[in-house]
């Protein structure tokens, strides 16, 4: 396999949001759900998922509660809030629009052929 791609700048934040439009999850569950959905194409650093949090949380994007873990351990857990829910609305459409124009440039075919 191959090694896992770094992540774009920017693209962290809502891939968080979405994993958090199925359940609440804590840290582990985050990373876990994104990984499984991307096959293990994504590394997700761990200092970057926590600043992430903790940046969308003072955002308002997010609300935390203690809770414990199947391994019964004490963990934050993170659920969307209504303004979570937009801003991940409002990155979908800019971030597929993006992908749109990136992919129409990549594979153009060149002029005069």
């Amino acid at each position: 396999m191959d090694e896992p791609m770094s992540l774009v700048k920017g693209t962290l934040d809502a891939l968080v949001l979405r994993a958090l439009t199925w359940d609440t999850m804590h840290g582990f569950e985050i990373t876990s759900w994104i990984e499984d959905r991307t096959h293990g194409a994504l590394g997700i650093d761990d200092s970057a998922l926590y600043q992430a949090l903790h940046r969308m949380e003072e955002r308002g994007w997010l609300v935390t509660e203690w809770g414990v873990t199947e391994n019964n351990r004490r963990a934050r857990y993170y659920s969307l809030t209504r303004a979570g829910r937009a801003h991940l609305a409002a990155e979908t459409t800019r971030w597929v629009r993006y992908a749109q124009i990136v992919t129409a440039v990549l594979t153009a075919s060149p002029r005069g052929t």
